[in-house]
Order: C-alpha cells, then structure tokens, then sequence
C-alpha cells in the first residue's frame, strides 16, 4: 500500500500505543489528504488555548456537573459551537481543522472537540458510540452520566440513552454495552467509516480510497474493507491495485457469497 505524506503520518501516530496515541493530531492528519497544506500544529494550539480559556474558568473545587456546565458555557454559548442540521452529511463535518474554523460539525467530531478540551484541563473523559449517535461520559466511578455535544452540551442519563437509542432503532434490542467507552483507534475507525460511506455516496472514489487506506491501517485483516478498495480502485481503472485486493478478499473469504462475481472483475481486468 502506498501511502500518502498524510498517510504516513496517520500511520506513525496510530501505530502508538492506545494510551499514547494524540487522537487530535491523527483526526487532523485525516483531514490534510483533503487539506494538504492544512497546518496540524495550527489547530492544535487551537486547541490549547481553547482548554486555558476553559482552565481559567474552574473553580478549586471541580465537581464534574460544574466542569461540564463550564465547558458547555464556554463552547456552546460563548464559542457557538453547534451540530450541522442542515448539511449533515458534508465531509466538511468529519474534519477536525473545519469544525474548529467554522464551529459545526457532526457528534462525533464536536465530541472530539469536547474530550480534547477536557483532556487538557485534566478532566477525564471518554468517547461512547452508541449506535446512530456519539456521545461523550467523564470518567468518574459510579457516575453515569452522559453529554451529548451535538446537541449543545446536553445531559443524559442511561434512560435518556436508551430512549433515543430506542426512536432511532425501534426494531433493535437496547443492548447496555452501547454506553461502553471507545478507545483511540476505536473512534478514529468511526470517523473513517462515516466519511468513507460520505465519499462513496457522492462517487468520490480517490478520496474514497484514501479513507480505505487508513481504515486498512487500524484494521488490516478486515476483508470487506479490502473488497471494496479494490473495487474503486477497479471503477478508477487502477487494475493492478484492484486486483491486488481483489484476489487477497478472495483469497481470505473462499466461499465469499460475491465470490463469482469478484471472480468476473478479475476476470475482465486479466483480459484487459
């Protein structure tokens, strides 16, 4: 696989260990494959002075309810941050540089914003991706509280979760292991699959491809992502790269219910 200068440096900070990993400089080495001149050092500084802003507003006394109604002020009132209603799907709203500059973007990048505020305020937070919708908990025993950033900083408590969860998948069993905590390679692999199944939908294969790239980083076995790597890389008529995964998801998935028709396409490339 041959990466790309942003490739690289998503690979060399995902292959950290989980606690090690900067989860803010992977999201932005994600966005500069679209964003190449995109400065990550910029927008970390960013970050910075938005937590010493927040730092500067604690009390001695930090109770958690009292630090997340902090931030919440902070980003939410102050800031205007806020969740993009009306051009959700945008890929805009998965990269870490836009969110910061326009202050919209989706759950999962505004709780990126969230925990690195957070972080850096030394208030333990961790992601939580319940289906349909990303949320965020401090890291506090025996506190089960929740916030919603998407929608400015809102609290939830396990039944809320499971309402919500519930009108968005009325026909699924609420399952508690939703609420579980993500790690850093865990969240960067939801950003990715959100904008992979963006580019695809709008046939954006090349940016496609270069979201598959990095998901193939966090998960290198995973033989539908291989599949349809080399499917695009197929439809952009790069047949050597498309064969290449082609015959490796044959090869791991023999009795693949696609198999005859992978089997056709590598048929029609080895013509070609």
């Amino acid at each position: 696989m041959r990466l790309s200068p942003a490739g690289q440096r998503f690979y060399q900070e995902v292959q950290k260990s989980e606690g090690r990993i900067n989860l803010a400089a992977a999201a932005l080495y994600i966005a500069q494959e679209e964003y190449w001149d995109m400065d990550p050092t910029f927008y970390l500084e960013k970050l910075d002075d938005m937590a010493a802003a927040v730092r500067s507003r604690l009390p001695k006394n930090r109770y958690p309810l009292k630090v997340i109604q902090i931030i919440n002020a902070y980003l939410f009132e102050e800031l205007n941050f806020s969740g993009n209603q009306t051009d959700y799907y945008s890929p805009d709203n998965s990269y870490l540089n836009c969110v910061l500059d326009r202050r919209l973007g989706i759950p999962i990048t505004l709780s990126l914003v969230y925990l690195e505020i957070a972080r850096r305020v030394q208030f333990p937070m961790i992601g939580v991706g319940m289906p349909g919708h990303f949320l965020i908990r401090p890291v506090v025993e025996e506190m089960e509280v929740f916030v919603d950033p998407f929608r400015q900083g809102e609290i939830m408590f396990v039944a809320d979760c499971q309402q919500r969860f519930e009108r968005m998948f009325p026909q699924v069993d609420w399952n508690p292991s939703f609420l579980s905590g993500v790690m850093p390679k865990q969240f960067l692999t939801r950003m990715l699959m959100n904008l992979k199944a963006i580019y695809i939908q709008l046939e954006a294969d090349e940016e496609a491809v270069a979201v598959l790239d990095k998901l193939l980083i966090l998960r290198p076995g995973e033989s539908q992502q291989i599949r349809d790597r080399g499917l695009l890389h197929h439809r952009l008529e790069n047949y050597e790269l498309a064969e290449q995964d082609l015959k490796r998801y044959l090869r791991s998935h023999p009795s693949a219910p696609d198999g005859d028709t992978i089997q056709q396409i590598l048929e029609s490339i080895e013509r070609s």
